[in-house]
């Protein structure tokens, strides 16, 4: 398939991410001797910058590395937990079990923690090297670019409730312009701040100073103004929640598909959707169907469906919530669901979980949400790997529309409180304590014990479905890693939605334009609700890969045109 862009080559290091300044701060650190873990926080930190509008510093960043001295997966949860206030029942009592925009979605803001830690146990430099494109990007400023400009304009209703975001996000009154000058005083006030403590500390050696940059986020003058702000406006964190509060390191979930070792993000979040789908087709011919034909998506589609019923009973906090994540990743459970797939007829909705005795919840549905399927909460993805093989995948995200900025700050700490449930009997129902069941998922990819390729998407739901074409594209297709992003996608919202108000779009699916109409007649026949999506569409996810091609040793960047992402590498 041919592709818009080349597949970028390099032979030392390459890397790919949601933002063609964030690349850049990744690639400038890996010239500058870093290592991957480095170059990925330093993007990382960048997004919260240049995507502010999706991304937060204060928000979620989950991350999965690969060490290639160790042969070994690591993956950090970069998720908040709920405060110990927190309460399902004023939700119900006050709000009719809704949840609304504002400061009590909030969770513990567990990115810097994140980006931390990696640091600190894989990295090589200090949090001053890698933070400091991104605290320049914050004060000095930057081109405010298409993508960002149009959300703030679909939002601005949204900013308007709150003085303190107007003041950052619409500081002429209006949405910013491209190419107007964008600049977060405050939040490179912020990050300074957390690069001085650690100056302040660095003569006891690189990891007191990076604990120094820590606590000046959670026990120092950062943590003080976020409580302050709730406590002054009825919300429920407080500085000993933040104090208080770890990331986690996660053990990986791991599923082969066509001779590929595949890890992915557990039950805590939406990740075991990706090899639960890869279990299900690996039971199907998809090569001879022929690649993005009616019976390939339909197969597809259908897949994802059960994965996402799955999701639906059984995903949530496993502190919290017990998980029969073995069973629902095990070859044997995936024989057994894909009976259900029928090749003549779709699914109408989502269709029943799976029977797994002693497990599982009884939510039910909501209603069928009328018309088109709104724009999600969105995120970003960077991807890296470094001359020494090592690997870095991470998901940073959260955005500033339905969360008030802090003043003082220039955070939007973390609202990722939306992805909990109110209803007692599902199993991603909030409670103190709890993390939300999360929709970033980045994921790595090894072959032969080597590593081939860390990759993954933004776009809510979509996430695990767009790195599910990718993976294919390029494992049964055999195409080439740009190719295989820039490639047509499609995408089901046959299930409830992560996201509140969790709308649920029973048989829809979208397809983007350079479907061949003929495509979208024979999946309407075969039940699905079709609809179409113009030819590179930015709710499609925006996948971004580094492949280590075995038979050369080349590394492959690819970034999707889909969004503003930017792969590079030498």
């Amino acid at each position: 398939m041919p592709a818009y862009r080349p597949t970028i080559t390099g032979e030392s290091h390459m890397i790919s991410a949601g933002h063609y300044s964030a690349t850049h701060a990744g690639f400038r650190i890996l010239e500058a001797g870093g290592n991957a873990i480095d170059a990925g926080v330093a993007a990382g930190i960048a997004l919260g910058i240049l995507q502010t509008d999706r991304v937060n510093f204060a928000g979620v960043a989950p991350i999965m590395l690969y060490l290639a001295d160790k042969r070994q997966v690591v993956n950090i949860d970069g998720l908040g937990t709920w405060p110990k206030a927190a309460s399902l029942e004023f939700f119900h009592k006050k709000h009719g079990g809704k949840m609304p925009p504002g400061i009590l979605r909030t969770v513990m803001p567990a990115a810097p923690a994140s980006w931390i830690a990696a640091l600190e146990r894989y990295g090589s430099m200090s949090f001053g090297e890698v933070a400091a494109e991104a605290t320049r990007l914050a004060r000095d400023g930057f081109a405010m670019h298409a993508f960002m400009a149009d959300y703030i304009a679909d939002n601005a209703e949204s900013y308007r409730r709150w003085p303190s975001s107007m003041a950052v996000f619409m500081p002429q009154g209006r949405a910013p312009l491209v190419g107007e000058r964008f600049v977060q005083s405050e939040l490179a006030a912020t990050l300074q701040y957390m690069i001085d403590e650690e100056a302040a500390h660095a003569g006891k050696g690189r990891v007191a100073g990076l604990r120094a940059a820590r606590n000046a986020f959670y026990k120092g003058d950062i943590a003080q103004k976020i409580a302050q702000y709730h406590r002054e406006n009825e919300g429920w964190v407080t500085a000993e929640d933040l104090a208080q509060y770890e990331v986690s390191f996660e053990d990986p979930l791991l599923t082969r598909f066509h001779g590929i070792d595949l890890y992915a993000c557990g039950p805590w979040s939406q990740g075991p959707v990706l090899p639960q789908t890869l279990n299900l087709l690996g039971g199907f011919d998809l090569k001879a169907m022929g690649h993005n034909s009616p019976q390939y998506v339909h197969t597809i589609v259908e897949a994802l469906k059960l994965s996402f019923a799955d999701r639906h009973r059984y995903y949530g906090d496993p502190k919290f919530v017990k998980v029969p994540i073995d069973i629902l990743t095990s070859q044997a459970y995936a024989d057994e669901r894909r009976q259900q797939i029928r090749s003549d007829t779709a699914a109408p909705g989502m269709p029943d979980a799976g029977k797994i005795a002693g497990y599982g919840h009884d939510a039910g549905l909501p209603p069928a949400t009328p018309g088109e399927p709104d724009p999600p909460p969105d995120t970003s993805y960077v991807c890296v790997v470094d001359r020494h093989g090592n690997a870095f995948s991470a998901t940073p995200s959260d955005g500033s529309s339905a969360m008030p900025v802090i003043p003082g700050t220039g955070l939007c700490p973390s609202s990722r409180g939306s992805q909990s449930w109110t209803d007692p009997a599902h199993p991603a129902v909030m409670a103190p304590g709890k993390r939300p069941r999360l929709t970033p998922n980045p994921a790595l990819a090894l072959k032969d014990g080597k590593l081939l390729m860390p990759f993954g998407s933004p776009g809510n739901d979509i996430q695990p479905q767009a790195m599910t074409q990718v993976f294919l594209n390029i494992v049964v297709f055999g195409m080439e890693p740009q190719a295989a992003v820039e490639a047509p996608r499609f995408a089901t919202y046959s299930f409830p939605g992560s996201s509140e108000p969790h709308a649920y779009h029973p048989g829809r699916l979208n397809l983007e334009s350079r479907f061949d109409p003929a495509v979208l007649a024979q999946l309407t026949k075969l039940g699905h609700t079709v609809a179409p999506w113009r030819e590179f569409e930015w709710r499609a996810g925006a996948v971004c890969a580094v492949r280590v091609n075995a038979d050369n040793g080349l590394l492959e960047g690819a970034a999707d045109p889909r969004r503003p992402c930017y792969a590079l590498g030498v």
